[in-house]
């Protein structure tokens, strides 16, 4: 599984305008898991996603409530596996109920549940790098549900200024 495309961000608003930029490609009943190093963006990018598909309230980390339903043009199911102990406690998520038409889920440390994710997914792992805000967003696609979106995915570029918004 190779890299769609790699994209340098350095800043959370930078990084929230890729997710913004994603948001176009993004279908009912996907679902995005982000991985990758502690305090990389994770949660900005959900933000960012959030805000793109409509969603007005407020997008916190989920990492103590496990996950978080926000509503807007499309839901967004926001979850953090990162306190499971045991792959068997995704069941108890209801992971598979979330994953319905007018829902987009995004999973923050889903690779380390990679074994009980249904059907395909978008990868997005996010990479810190040398700077305090420098980051490397690496996209790949698994399995059939973003098949059809490659091209778009891959195609997707770096902003060229900071967006201004806080994360």
């Amino acid at each position: 599984m190779n890299a769609l495309t790699v994209i340098a961000t350095n800043s959370a608003g930078q990084t929230m305008a890729v997710a913004r930029s994603l948001a176009g490609s993004v279908r009912a009943g996907d679902l995005i898991v982000l991985c990758g190093d502690l305090g990389a963006g994770k949660t900005a990018f959900t933000q960012g996603l959030g805000r793109a598909l409509g969603v007005a309230t407020p997008i916190t980390s989920p990492t103590f409530t496990l996950a978080n339903r926000y509503e807007g043009d499309l839901v967004v199911n926001h979850i953090d596996v990162y306190r499971l102990v045991h792959i068997d406690e995704v069941r108890d998520l209801g992971l598979h109920e979330l994953l319905d038409d007018r829902s987009v889920t995004v999973i923050e440390w889903g690779d380390a549940i990679a074994g009980a994710l249904p059907g395909g997914y978008l990868e997005i792992r996010m990479v810190l790098g040398d700077g305090p805000d420098d980051r490397f967003l690496e996209f790949r696609t698994v399995g059939e549900g973003w098949a059809d979106r490659e091209a778009t995915v891959a195609a997707l570029e770096a902003p060229t200024a900071d967006s201004g918004e806080p994360c």
